[in-house]
């Protein structure tokens, strides 16, 4: 007789089947909503959104910005080559600027350098000025006798004092760029000449589309030049999540194939039908099912969801395979009747899958969170086509399995009871206890972000040699730096540069950039132009080389004339470039803020007093913020762990009772402790995701062991349906144990270690059967 849920069951789920198509075509109907940015299987760290946007503000270089270095054993042809691609991207539609020479508005500058000369003056100049107008006037009159140190943009004529010389001279160089008489940008490197080409794209590195883009124009670009005798270099983060995608791409066909037609083949030696390639069906709807939740909750899709999503099929597959190892015994063969049979053990086993993975949920990280919708909702898709769909599509196909496989879980249960008559449970317990304890002992802990992603070393190495060639090695860490106006922010950059100028005099950083060492405040624009006013009186050395006292006065009433402009508006000229990317301007709360970024730290651990007792002065340190989180996220682990556990206990005792559920936990708890000891024996670290990896073998344990005590047909066929989802099971997670991000590869050797304890210690679960029924 149908149940009343089979009847309604099997008339909605076509419906709910075709809504879910229809929802999936619509989010995949333009561009494929993948991700593949790094920082977001990160949590953000932060609530305080000025700092969100100051992160964002220093890592937009590194997201949008390409740099190219070309080389030619010819120097003129290097040059060329650069231009020739370079005019040639400018047509590309990824790019929105792409420079290969100096594009400078010499107009521009001297009209800046003229006009901002007393807030640009540098502070030691500045210092001098103000403090002893003799000698500065002294230094005037030497330089006027040094070709090399009087010349700048400004003509003398228009500079009389030569403060627009003093600030051209003193701009920091914080690369080892030079511009070539043509006008290319040139870096000199061991005898060897470099031509400079940087792109800026239209849109960010992660953008998935774009940076394949760039990455193939790239590839060509360079098989192009190498074609013509000469050497490229390039170094973007658009090249490495490139990479990323296409590295996942292939780790996602080739363990998905791998995965599927190993389950399709395991079935069909087994069970000898090709209609039973049927019941990969639900698996593969339980994948759609996963990625339409997964976008509909997050708006896309992570690359590393996806290739740690590719294992969900091995556990997908485990529904239709419990159903069909019935067939050893349920004969002739019933797939509606197979279902009734089996399907309190399916429903036990779902709900605790989906426990362990809705676990991940509550973790601060969202790519895990990510993997918790997207598994969560794969089970459920899975779970009702296997209920609804697989039996109509089966029927009561005679199914005739091969008999060696029971054969073969016979004689595994009469090993086992050979193995009991000789070694009692409490001895293999206590040897079992001493494995654990020499493994835990020797767990290593290691979490770093570096882990999360696969970088190539030919991208490491190219980024590491435009580095050194242009001089330039920046820094995750930075200084924010708030003030209730720019005159305090300014001077609070000014006692925070001082303590920097410490380090760089003892080697620990090479240089810095901040807005202090550009513009002066405004008080100390007030000092110098009254200092100014006063040169009249000390300017005998000048008079004395024969200048007139009339243009000197003239050349000091026109500086004290000379506005007094803000950030913003040294910002706005040519000779803010470089600075602009520093300036975040006014908050919500009505203060200003600026940033400091820093290159070539030696040891980020001297950052961390260069703000103390500095009022409005944080260094912000994503990296050092991590990892700290990485260590707090280690308890909150162990919490969800104890959490789920405590669901899955609660969970069991409605059919097993209190006795019974502890006994199926207790056998799927020892399977995640001896994972965890492997990975010690084995020397591997244990990191975040080998953590949540237990979380699962949990959760996935409880099901085998749930199985083989329910003993549906027996206990050697209930022990032969386990094997069969275990085989299918380890090998999708067994191939994340091969994937080529660490962190990934860490996730699937511990889930895989940990099954395959789980179906060994699944046996001790259907012992005493007594205790199974409820108290």
């Amino acid at each position: 007789m149908t149940f009343r849920a089979e009847h309604w069951g099997s008339r909605l789920f076509p419906l709910a089947l075709l809504l879910l198509i229809a929802v999936a075509v619509w989010q995949w109907r333009g561009a494929a909503p993948i991700s593949a940015n790094l920082l977001e299987l990160v949590p953000s760290g932060t609530p305080d959104a000025l700092e969100e946007q100051a992160v964002q503000r220093m890592q937009e270089p590194l997201n949008r910005e390409l740099l190219v270095l070309i080389s030619h054993p010819r120097r003129e042809q290097a040059m060329a080559l650069a231009a020739e691609l370079g005019k040639r991207w400018q047509q590309q539609a990824p790019f929105e600027k792409v420079q290969w020479a100096a594009q400078l508005d010499l107009g521009s500058l001297r009209q800046q350098l003229q006009e901002q000369r007393l807030a640009l003056l540098p502070a030691a100049e500045r210092e001098l000025l103000i403090d002893d107008p003799e000698a500065f006037i002294e230094r005037r009159v030497q330089d006027l006798f040094d070709p090399f140190r009087s010349q700048g943009l400004v003509a003398t004529n228009d500079d009389l004092l030569g403060l627009s010389t003093l600030i051209e001279k003193s701009l920091p160089h914080i690369h080892n760029l030079q511009v070539d008489l043509s006008g290319a940008l040139i870096a000199e490197s061991e005898g060897t000449t470099w031509a400079l080409l940087r792109a800026r794209t239209t849109a960010g590195a992660f953008d998935g589309n774009l940076a394949m883009s760039v990455d193939d124009l790239v590839s060509q670009a360079r098989q192009e030049v190498q074609a013509r005798g000469g050497q490229l270099l390039a170094s973007s983060g658009l090249l490495y999540s490139a990479h990323g995608q296409r590295e996942a791409t292939r780790e996602i066909s080739l363990m998905g194939s791998i995965a599927s037609v190993g389950a399709v083949l395991l079935m069909l030696l087994v069970f000898r039908r090709i209609r039973i390639v049927l019941a990969f069906i639900p698996a593969a709807i339980g994948v759609l099912a996963g990625l339409t939740a997964c976008v509909a909750v997050f708006g896309h899709i992570h690359v590393m969801t996806l290739v740690l999503g590719a294992s969900l099929i091995g556990v997908a597959i485990d529904y239709p395979l419990h159903l069909l190892s019935k067939s050893w015994t349920l004969q002739p063969w019933d797939s509606r009747r197979a279902l009734r049979a089996t399907l309190l053990g399916l429903t036990l086993g779902l709900l605790s899958n989906v426990i362990g993975y809705l676990a991940l949920a509550f973790t601060p990280f969202p790519a895990l969170k990510q993997v918790a919708v997207f598994s969560a909702a794969g089970l459920l898709g899975t779970y009702l086509s296997t209920l609804y769909l697989l039996p109509p599509l089966l029927g009561k196909a005679e199914i005739r399995p091969r008999q060696a496989p029971m054969a073969l879980a016979q004689s595994l249960i009469d090993w086992r009871h050979a193995l009991l008559r000789r070694v009692p449970t409490p001895w293999l317990l206590l040897i079992f206890a001493l494995f654990c304890l020499g493994g835990v002992l020797q767990l290593s802990h290691k979490d770093d972000l570096r882990q999360w992603a696969s970088i190539p070393p030919q991208l490491l190495e190219q980024s590491t040699a435009i580095g050194r060639i242009i001089g330039t090695r920046p820094t995750s860490q930075f200084f924010l730096v708030r003030g209730q106006d720019e005159e305090q922010l300014l001077q609070r950059q000014q006692l925070l540069s001082k303590r920097l100028d410490t380090l760089v005099e003892q080697g620990q950083l090479t240089s810095y950039l901040a807005l202090s060492q550009l513009v002066a405040t405004e008080t100390q624009q007030q000092r110098l132009r009254q200092a100014v006013g006063a040169l009249t009186e000390h300017s005998g050395a000048l008079t004395a080389l024969g200048i007139p006292l009339t243009a000197i006065a003239a050349e000091v009433r026109h500086l004290q004339s000379l506005p007094t402009p803000d950030i913003e508006a040294v910002l706005a000229a040519p000779l803010g470039e470089p600075w602009r990317p520093l300036w975040l301007g006014q908050t919500e709360d009505g203060q200003v803020a600026g940033l400091i970024s820093l290159q070539g730290l030696n040891d980020g651990s001297l950052l961390a007093t260069q703000a103390d007792g500095l009022e409005g002065v944080k260094l912000v340190d994503r990296l050092g913020e991590l990892n700290r989180l990485f260590a707090a996220t280690q308890v909150s682990a162990a919490e969800l762990k104890l959490a789920s556990c405590l669901l899955i206990f609660i969970l069991l005792c409605i059919p097993f009772g209190v006795r019974g559920a502890a006994r199926v936990l207790a056998v799927s708890l020892l399977a995640a402790l001896a994972s965890l000891a492997c990975l010690g024996w084995l020397g591997q670290p244990l990191t975040l995701f080998s953590l949540f990896g237990l979380l699962l073998v949990t959760a996935i344990g409880v099901d085998y062991a749930i199985l083989v005590r329910e003993r549906v047909g027996g206990a050697a066929t209930s022990l032969l349906g386990t094997l069969l989802s275990a085989l299918t099971t380890w090998l999708s997670f067994g191939l994340l144990a091969v994937s080529s991000t660490p962190a990934v590869s860490n996730f699937g050797l511990t889930i895989s270690i940990g099954l395959v304890f789980s179906f060994l210690l699944a046996p001790w679960a259907g012992e005493r059967q007594a205790e199974a029924q409820p108290t």
